[in-house]
């Protein structure tokens, strides 16, 4: 074998690791979104009070492992990915800025889409607004990152710490009963989920203040990743992932049970340790999750491809959700118990698994990523 062919096994290794985790992240995002779609209840923060004891124990069992830490993970892994098209940039000898607000107005279109008549939960518009940000700082340095990350997470913590101490509530009058409202609306017809979604969209706005903050921390945490190629080469951060394990798993379950047993984000006091904590519990997911990847080749092979095509992803399993629980397709919202809504999801996944390998044997890009990159670059550029 050539050193050049050497060369491409190795970057197609590297490259792999990273789509695999990029994957599992899809599948811890959908462990936590799938509960606003199969219940209104889970928008207003309150049980839904058909549920008993292992109900709530399972859901506890979502806030405790993946709430507040998914999201965490997938932000990392955008601002890594950032790193590597600025490279790609480098490489080709092109205009980077003008071609990626292109792409940004593209993600920021398909965030509000994607609001407003499937979930309204979206991030995609919160990324194409915060990633203006991330680029006019790209140049920073990775320590500079690092300390302005850990200063918005210690900054978010003390915010919410003072409303805790000031006893402001989360959870509203009427709760039970606007979730009893919410889950008839999403039984209901298209136009019924729409007007459900653009109800409740400036309280999703509200939540976002706290998330958004977040996510961008963790966006320069990955620009620092990619800046040292972090990922690049798992082995040889062998030590730095265990430090993370170390540290992780400890302080961020300690503060995830904290957060869990608080009632989740309807507790301020809760909400500000996880904000502290979940850092450490999703670096430690991270690093856990490279190393069995680097060892286990061949399942990372069967996770990469999701991870790959992880915008259609995402899209896709909003709309699976949207046909499995509203009146659009089966209309089951309100009717599956936490574990039978965590069981659609593993299904939903594995689904996502299968066609994403499909279709990645016979395309370059995912479907929804191939239609971005033709708008990004006036062209249609799919295999």
């Amino acid at each position: 074998m050539r050193p050049s062919s050497i060369e491409n096994t190795v970057d197609s290794a590297r490259i792999t690791v990273v789509d695999a985790l990029r994957g599992s992240a899809l599948l811890l995002i959908l462990l936590v979104n799938i509960a606003f779609f199969s219940s209104g209840f889970s928008f207003h923060l309150v049980e839904d009070p058909a549920h008993g004891t292992f109900d709530r124990l399972v859901a506890g069992a979502v806030e405790l492992l993946f709430a507040m830490k998914a999201y965490l993970l997938f932000s990392f892994l955008f601002g890594y990915s950032f790193t590597l098209q600025l490279d790609s940039a480098a490489r080709r000898d092109t205009a980077f800025v003008p071609s990626f607000l292109r792409r940004l107005a593209g993600l920021f279109v398909l965030g509000v889409l994607h609001a407003v008549l499937l979930f309204h939960g979206d991030i995609l518009t919160t990324y194409a607004l915060l990633v203006l940000a991330l680029l006019v700082v790209r140049r920073i340095s990775p320590h500079t990152a690092i300390a302005v990350a850990a200063t918005i997470v210690g900054v978010m913590g003390f915010a919410v710490g003072v409303a805790a101490v000031l006893d402001v509530t989360l959870v509203a009058d009427g709760a039970v009963e606007a979730g009893a409202r919410s889950t008839l609306a999403l039984r209901g017809g298209f136009g019924d989920v729409v007007v459900e979604h653009l109800r409740s969209m400036p309280a999703m706005l509200g939540g976002l203040a706290v998330q958004g903050p977040l996510a961008f921390a963790a966006f320069l945490v990955g620009l620092a990743a990619g800046k040292h190629r972090l990922l690049a080469d798992v082995p040889a951060h062998r030590d730095l992932l265990r430090r993370c394990e170390r540290a992780g798993y400890p302080i961020g379950l300690a503060g995830a049970v904290i957060f869990a047993v608080g009632a989740g984000t309807a507790n301020l006091t809760g909400l500000m340790v996880s904000i502290i904590t979940a850092p450490f519990l999703a670096a430690a997911y991270a690093a856990s999750l490279l190393r069995f990847f680097q060892r286990r080749t061949r399942i990372a092979d069967v996770v990469a491809p999701a991870g790959r095509m992880a915008l259609t992803n995402y899209l896709g399993q909003s709309l699976l959700c949207v046909l499995v629980f509203t009146g659009v397709g089966l209309g089951l919202a309100g009717r599956t118990s936490p574990a039978e809504t965590l069981t659609i999801a593993v299904m939903i996944f594995l689904v996502q698994l299968a066609a994403s390998a499909w279709w990645m044997r016979r395309f370059r890009y995912g479907p929804v990523e191939g239609v971005l990159r033709a708008w990004t670059y006036g062209g249609r550029k799919l295999r």
